[in-house]
């Protein structure tokens, strides 16, 4: 109970709230979907969860980050995904061209828009951009599958969130259209 309280009053007084790496990993263990507390402001609004695990990559030793879709009533669904260069996962994360993580706060999710042949591989069929709710350097961000993760030199994002399987991006990307999600929180 402890933990979720912390996870809790963390995300609601906006990541301020100190707790620990192993306290907020609560999703990593296992890709079965759970029930966890809502973070959410409205009773019915959807939100999408991204935080750190203790697990990485093997080849290329990208952290692996746990995001999640929170909708009250439904199952959580876990998604692994990768945000930043492996080396540098402890940047300045409010700097442009750090390659960092996102920045912990709260954003807003654009619509999800297909990606074609003029866009870069790199980023995949689907782009959901988001908008951070904070002040920041970063700009242009958002989510998106990462081809290269686990493979290669650009396993990892420039700071984006790339998740790591294909299925997986398709199926948040029907899930963020039919449940509407329109908020993502990203965690220290």
């Amino acid at each position: 109970m402890v933990v979720r309280s912390c996870l809790a009053l963390k995300l609601l007084a906006l990541l301020v709230v100190p707790c620990s790496a192993a306290e907020m990993d609560l999703a990593s263990a296992s890709r079965l979907p759970t029930t966890s507390p809502s973070i959410t402001t409205s009773a019915n609004e959807s939100v999408l969860v991204l935080n750190r695990t203790t697990r990485s990559l093997p080849r290329t030793g990208d952290p692996i980050w746990s995001l999640r879709l929170e909708t009250p009533g439904q199952p959580v669904q876990h998604f692994d995904a990768v945000s930043g260069r492996a080396h540098r996962q402890n940047a300045d994360r409010h700097r442009s061209g750090t390659r960092a993580p996102l920045p912990a706060g709260r954003y807003v999710l654009g619509p999800v828009e297909p990606l074609g042949p003029a866009d870069p591989r790199e980023l995949g069929p689907i782009w959901i951009g988001i908008e951070p709710q904070f002040p920041t350097g970063r700009g242009h961000l958002g989510i998106h599958l990462d081809p290269s993760a686990n493979r290669n030199a650009n396993s990892g994002t420039l700071g984006c969130v790339g998740l790591i399987r294909w299925d997986d991006m398709q199926t948040l990307a029907g899930l963020v259209q039919r449940r509407n999600v329109r908020t993502l929180v990203v965690s220290e």
